[in-house]
């Protein structure tokens, strides 16, 4: 991985996502510091550096053919890495998991089926991962859309248990920047 991609993104965030003060989290849990990725991620240069980044990952290791996630928070970082992925000449789609089933049309839990092939090799990537609970969701969710989940990415694992959690259940933890970079 570039390292001088990676000190940019990390700087980046600290600047625009790392809020120190009492929040909190989706799991439920009090923190003393929040790190919204989604802020880094809109913005040009973050999702520049977050695709690049990703892509570079992914382009190490097990293979896959799409990357997707839970809407909102792992909406930009799908996209942005399958669009560096077309200018680096090896595509990688995108497709986003629903919170809950479309409520008409398709009523799908899956947008983007359309470019997945059952039994296709995804990584499933997070924006934080803190126990892990919405990461098991999410591949849950592509598994029983018929894809197969290889590799699973975040940019941040606060290592609150996340990373044991998606052990348990037999898979790898792939994080870009941990809670120990940010402190």
């Amino acid at each position: 991985m570039s390292d001088s991609l990676r000190l940019k993104l990390l700087n980046l965030l600290k600047e625009k996502s790392y809020l120190k003060k009492k929040v909190i989290l989706s799991s439920g849990k009090e923190s003393d510091f929040y790190i919204d990725v989604k802020q880094t991620a809109l913005h040009p240069e973050g999702m520049y550096l977050i695709g690049q980044l990703l892509f570079e990952k992914l382009s190490t290791g097990q293979k896959v053919k799409a990357i997707g996630g839970l809407t909102l928070g792992a909406d930009p970082l799908c996209v942005a890495t399958s669009l560096v992925s077309v200018l680096q000449k090896d595509p990688v789609v995108s497709f986003y998991i629903r919170k809950e089933p479309k409520k008409h049309g398709t009523e799908q839990w899956v947008e983007g089926m359309v470019n997945l092939a059952q039994g296709m090799a995804v990584a499933i990537v997070e924006d934080v991962v803190t126990t892990g609970a919405s990461t098991l969701q999410a591949i849950e969710r592509a598994q029983a859309a018929g894809v197969v989940v290889k590799r699973v990415l975040a940019i941040v694992d606060r290592e609150e248990g996340g990373k044991e959690t998606l052990q348990k259940a037999g898979f790898t933890l792939e994080p870009l920047f941990t809670k120990s970079d940010f402190i």
